[in-house]
């Protein structure tokens, strides 16, 4: 991609999200010398924009002192929900299939073959990871995972992170297939997710501080637990560039594995607490205002 390319995208979503990304690339070019401009936008973006819309979400216990009422949050819940499932499509599993397509794939084997192993990899390492961790989510009443002496704030942020984690990889298993020079994989697809991602880590931001607030946590603290929950996505994304630094050849493997993760997220926790209690719609209206509005980035970008 042109220089000139890069900068009119980098201007544009400097002015989308108000975010001041030129003083962030020139102490990472500080940091990082000898990388283009290119490869220092994305990995700014990936790193940085997602975690602050997660931060910013969180900071609504501030703003928010009487909470959100129940069909709110489940508006947030699907909503995030539809993000999350366009993404999974367009920018995960899509260019999963294209770079097989492309790629070198030992005879025999189908093109189809890596995003499907990919993507029940993801669901299933998700499953275990669910299964075994001792974590308890907000409003539940029993925990889950193995039986463990943690304290329930522990294990509450650990349900947390479990939820965040699948997005940190996405941002970085498309971060991956971008630096790894993938012709399906342009730095507007970086853009786009991380966009999307930010975007609808408000509401999850908001939807974890609040009620934390509300279970007898200061804001201060509900405000720093829905912050650190948000640290896990950077590390997920660094995860994700590891493992493509090592087998970069696996790119359409990893990429329909974060797809995955994020999906057994969506139909383990996100629509099934959009229907819980009194019966509303208002949780698929969420879902399709999220699932347009990340189509609409990922085709515009």
């Amino acid at each position: 991609m042109h220089n000139s390319d890069v900068s009119a995208r980098l201007a544009w979503f400097q002015l989308r999200c108000k975010t001041p990304l030129p003083r962030i690339m020139e102490m990472a070019k500080a940091i990082l010398p000898g990388m283009d401009t290119a490869t220092v936008t994305a990995l700014c973006i990936a790193l940085i924009v997602p975690f602050a819309g997660n931060t910013l979400g969180a900071a609504l216990v501030f703003l928010l002192k009487h909470g959100m009422s129940d069909r709110f949050q489940k508006a947030l819940l699907g909503f995030a929900a539809g993000v999350m499932i366009a993404a999974s499509v367009w920018s995960l599993l899509i260019p999963a299939l294209e770079a097989s397509e492309g790629g070198a794939l030992p005879a025999g084997l189908p093109a189809w073959f890596p995003a499907t192993a990919g993507f029940l990899l993801g669901m299933f390492t998700l499953l275990l990871i669910d299964h075994f961790t001792p974590h308890m989510h907000v409003g539940a009443e029993e925990p889950e995972g193995i039986r463990t002496g943690l304290k329930k704030p522990t294990m509450m942020l650990f349900a947390l992170a479990i939820h965040n984690l699948p997005e940190g990889m996405a941002v970085g298993a498309v971060l991956a297939g971008f630096l790894a020079g993938d012709a399906d994989i342009a730095l507007s697809a970086v853009i786009a997710l991380s966009a999307g991602i930010a975007i609808q880590n408000v509401p999850e931001g908001a939807v974890v501080s609040l009620p934390l607030a509300s279970s007898g946590f200061s804001r201060l603290k509900a405000f720093g637990a829905g912050t650190a929950c948000g640290a896990v996505e950077p590390l997920g994304a660094l995860l994700m560039l590891a493992i493509t630094g090592l087998a970069t050849p696996a790119l359409p493997y990893i990429l329909s594995f974060a797809a995955g993760a994020m999906m057994y997220v969506v139909t383990e926790e996100l629509i099934p607490e959009t229907q819980e209690g009194h019966h509303t719609n208002i949780g698929t209206i969420g879902l399709a205002v999220g699932f347009a509005l990340m189509m609409i980035l990922d085709v515009a970008l």
